[in-house]
């Protein structure tokens, strides 16, 4: 059954929306006659993505919007917003996909650790506290979709400040979902995407072709389609490398640090390497 926000005529925001799964994500919804408007970095980006939406929109270019807007800026989202209310009477789909990865180490570039927290956690903050509010409003049936990381779940070492923003990324859809649930009259649902391995320009690093053990970002829109169909909040996509199962036992083992005491990151520590291996079925 297709969720009650994603029928035609309905308005949703994409950021991020101008490659990777934030266009894939917008490529499907104009194709099921949503409204749509990108907002990412980049006119000419942006220019690009916009015609191949409207090629594939049953309203051709009157049903698609694309706005420069940088989500670590509350004013730009806010701007956004009014914009989005002024061509097209509101918000019903609002996915806070925008983010970036340059990497960092935890005495590494402060300038690193600040841009990443700007864009992937206050980019979530700032589109959430933006629109929300109006959508709420709008008294009709809508969705905010966050792109979390399972970066963000198991923390694995190398990228501190990517799995820092990914944490509080989760943490704040958890709360908005309580909150919207909550909220009388609310008919929005708030959830996490958990992409797993996707062949992005996030992702490629240098890379022309796709590996092997990724996903295409449509692959992973297609899974979150059919997951906010079930109603899942938890959206976790596998890859061709990684089953849910082996998620599972991965999410499952960190969590077990806190109950067993085991020390902090214990499935890259070698005196616990051959017991999470027993314990996920498979080496890592």
């Amino acid at each position: 059954m297709t969720h009650p926000a994603l029928v035609p005529g309905a308005v949703a925001v994409v950021t991020g929306g101008a490659a990777g799964i934030g266009l894939a994500a917008a490529r499907r919804f104009a194709a099921l006659g949503l409204r749509v408007c990108i907002a990412d970095l980049g006119a000419e980006r942006l220019a690009e993505a916009a015609a191949a939406l409207a090629a594939e929109a049953p309203g051709g270019a009157g049903a698609v919007m694309a706005e420069e807007a940088d989500v670590s800026r509350l004013e730009e989202l806010t701007r956004l917003e009014a914009a989005v209310r002024a061509r097209f009477g509101g918000t019903d789909l609002l996915m806070n996909n925008a983010g970036i990865q340059p990497g960092s180490g935890l005495f590494g570039p402060r300038e690193n650790w600040e841009r990443v927290l700007a864009v992937n956690l206050w980019g979530v903050v700032n589109g959430t506290q933006a629109f929300v509010p109006g959508m709420i409003e709008r008294g009709r049936p809508g969705l905010v979709i966050n792109t979390g990381s399972k970066q963000g779940i198991t923390t694995p070492p190398g990228d501190p400040a990517y799995n820092v923003a990914k944490a509080g990324v989760k943490a704040f859809t958890e709360a908005l979902q309580h909150e919207l649930r909550n909220t009388p009259g609310c008919r929005l649902g708030a959830h996490l995407l958990i992409p797993g391995f996707v062949f992005t320009g996030l992702t490629a690093r240098g890379r022309t072709e796709k590996p092997a053990g990724a996903w295409t970002p449509e692959q992973t829109v297609d899974f979150m389609l059919g997951s906010l169909d079930r109603g899942d909040f938890y959206i976790l996509c596998p890859d061709n490398d990684v089953p849910r199962a082996l998620d599972e036992r991965r999410i499952l083992w960190a969590a077990g640090d806190i109950v067993e005491n085991r020390p902090p990151l214990s499935r890259w520590h070698p005196d616990y390497a051959a017991a999470f291996e027993a314990f996920a079925g498979k080496p890592t």
